[in-house]
């Protein structure tokens, strides 16, 4: 097998580099890791969730979303609070300041997405798209079949 050809590897590699790319923003400027910034653009979809919400939207791990949770409310940008609904479970919010902060943010990641689809034409971003759905559905059906 030729790995540079193998696809897991292609994509880990490909997101990894997009990944760097895009943290360069909010980790130079604002001293904030990748693990924080994806919990911040996760609470900033809506009002509060769960943090178990957390973890179905970022993908991450439960100590790393529980240590980007801990960063981030020690810099007063999200609190936490006990869900009434559920006496284990824990509510998180974005603070006033988490929340100027992430909008302050956002455009500067959306000029480096922009940067770096610049290439491809509005066929080509469809299609890339649409490879995304197709290959994370068939990805979602290998996991549930084990």
């Amino acid at each position: 097998m030729d790995l540079e050809k193998f696809f897991p590897y292609q994509l880990a590699r490909l997101a990894e580099q997009v990944s760097l790319a895009t943290a360069q923003v909010y980790r130079t400027r604002f001293s904030l890791g990748r693990d924080e910034w994806r919990v911040m653009a996760a609470l900033a979809q809506g009002d509060e969730m769960k943090t178990g919400d957390v973890l179905g939207r970022t993908t991450m791990e439960k100590m790393q979303v529980s240590r980007a949770l801990a960063r981030l409310e020690r810099d007063g940008l999200v609190e936490r609070s006990p869900d009434p609904g559920d006496g284990r479970a824990w509510l998180v919010r974005l603070r006033p300041a988490g929340l100027a902060l992430y909008r302050r943010i956002v455009p500067m990641v959306q000029a480096r997405e922009e940067y770096l689809l610049a290439d491809l034409s509005g066929a080509e971003r469809q299609a890339l798209d649409a490879a995304f759905e197709k290959i994370g559905e068939r990805a979602r059906q290998l996991i549930r079949q084990g």
